[in-house]
């Protein structure tokens, strides 16, 4: 437990809670790099995964608390000694392994949710953190739709987790459903009244159903609570989670009213940021606040004038304060590979021998077919560079487009191993090259979303592409990007299906947290 009263520890949990956002599975290997960029962000907790939901995030758990050097991992556990045992087991190689474990107090969870009665909730709190502890030191526990439960019975229920055991004590707004002042209070009052509070440290999770995520979040800390669970871009389930950078920076920027601090490295959230958004597919909208597009751009005239002037007329926090690199004209085809390094390391990209090797190449098969790379197009080349392809990947290609005929795209894939040859009409190439890329599938995916937007402008920009797949319940987000669009679109699809079939592995528990 912190000893400065105004070190508000930051718990992650983009791969746990962010990754049941719909479409947003993400393979180990992406899981992997995600977890080495949140320990380089300098996140104190990252929530690696539900470790019972199945073998693949059992595994993801595992190989992530193997990786990480000073992070803690932590696992999340049912109030049942089967999940606590598998996030146990999973945690073995962690150098600071938490168990997380939950289970429902509001009347109308345990009600309808878990058939319980309080009683019967009371006695699954005190058996599965005891056992929780006797396994871990370090155990969280957390009263799913806290903000929802009754007050004396919230009271009861952490005082007796604390007793069990419990070091941090975490008091959802599960469905996102109270207010900044309502939450602050319910934090001051369970300090105040639950009589061992002070041998815990309080938590914070908050959703976003009603757009107040970050702002009951912060309020929460003002209330006493000293630990905030969030994600990167604020993805997670439904309308998603509070955003870890919107804290950070409030944090920063507003010291005069909120004098808390927390170990972030706010110069590599934008790096941090393009790195969930590439492996999620999840584009980050423009206006969002710290990390989209237009976070620092100005076009008003008398906005562009002030700016000119003085940059604090109209930023309240630097570009730079986030990492973000302004766009310039400073590679070609001509460029090196040492000049290509040391673009990559200020865009905040750490590649191994091979993978630069790769990213080079790439590099200048782009140059050739742009006349100007952009530091985004550089972005999206590695990211794109980096995707797991699992079991299809795409080798040539063909598209026919004629105003007389029905289009027709043709393709040479590796198909696990073996080369195969494809070919479908359509309306049009994209729907004819979806229509054979369709015909490989394991299943009977669904196009849910077609989504295009240019890297960079002009006619040679490279195009990046968001393709929504479902199937039976599942969902997928498959990126792509490259100059041709078409192209572009047939590489977001196919990492749509290899990104579906890892789902498919995946059997998912009835409740999957807070």
């Amino acid at each position: 437990m912190t000893t400065d009263k105004n070190r508000v520890i930051i718990f992650d949990t983009t791969l746990r809670d962010g990754e049941q956002s719909p479409g947003c599975s993400m393979t180990l290997s992406e899981k992997l790099r995600v977890a080495e960029a949140l320990e380089h962000l300098g996140v104190d907790v990252i929530e690696a995964g539900f470790a019972i939901a199945s073998n693949g995030d059992f595994e993801s758990v595992s190989q992530v608390a193997g990786l990480l050097k000073e992070t803690s991992v932590c696992s999340l556990a049912r109030a049942s000694r089967k999940d606590i045992d598998r996030a146990a087991e999973a945690l073995k190689k962690a150098v600071r392994p938490r168990i997380h474990t939950f289970i429902s107090t509001s009347p109308l969870h345990m009600k309808y949710k878990l058939q319980m009665t309080p009683e019967e909730v009371i006695e699954h709190i005190v058996d599965s953190v005891t056992y929780a502890r006797n396994l871990c030191d370090d155990v969280e526990w957390s009263c799913e739709d806290g903000t929802r439960t009754e007050e004396d019975f919230l009271y009861r229920t952490i005082e007796l987790a604390i007793k069990a055991g419990a070091t941090t004590i975490n008091v959802p707004d599960t469905v996102g459903y109270t207010t900044p002042d309502e939450y602050r209070l319910i934090m001051e009052n369970i300090i105040k009244n639950v009589p061992n509070s002070d041998k815990a440290v309080f938590s914070t999770h908050c959703h976003n159903d009603l757009g107040l995520a970050v702002s009951n979040s912060i309020a929460a800390v003002q209330g006493g609570a000293r630990q905030i669970e969030c994600t990167v871009n604020g993805i997670g389930e439904r309308a998603g989670n509070a955003a870890l950078e919107e804290i950070i920076m409030a944090f920063r920027t507003r010291q005069d009213v909120m004098p808390y601090h927390t170990g972030i490295i706010a110069e590599n959230i934008i790096s941090t940021s393009r790195l969930v958004s590439s492996v999620t597919g999840l584009e980050v909208q423009h206006n969002k606040a710290i990390v989209g597009a237009n976070a620092f751009a100005h076009e008003s005239g008398i906005h562009q004038d002030g700016m000119l002037k003085n940059a604090g007329t109209y930023e309240i926090m630097t570009p730079e304060s986030v990492g973000l690199k302004k766009s310039e004209l400073v590679m070609g085809k001509h460029s090196g590979r040492h000049a290509f390094r040391e673009k990559l390391k200020d865009l905040g990209y750490q590649l191994g021998d091979n993978e630069f090797l790769s990213a080079f190449t790439r590099f200048k098969d782009l140059a050739d077919m742009k006349k100007a790379l952009y530091d985004d197009d550089i972005i999206a080349l590695v990211d794109e560079d980096q995707r797991d392809n699992d079991y299809m990947t795409l080798e040539n290609w063909a598209f026919v487009c004629d105003n007389d005929k029905p289009s027709r795209a043709s393709f040479c894939l590796n198909v696990d191993g073996y080369k195969v040859t494809v070919s479908r009409e359509g309306n049009g190439p994209v729907d004819a090259s979806f229509k054979a890329l369709r015909s490989l599938a394991d299943g009977e995916p669904h196009l849910q979303l077609y989504q295009v937007h240019a890297v960079t402008r002009g006619t040679d920009a490279q195009a990046e592409v968001t393709v929504r797949l479902e199937e039976d319940g599942r969902t997928v987000n498959g990126h792509g990007a490259h100059v041709d669009t078409l192209v572009a679109s047939v590489k977001a699809y196919i990492n749509a299906l290899n990104k579906l079939r890892v789902k498919r592995q995946k059997t998912v528990p009835a409740a999957m947290g807070e």
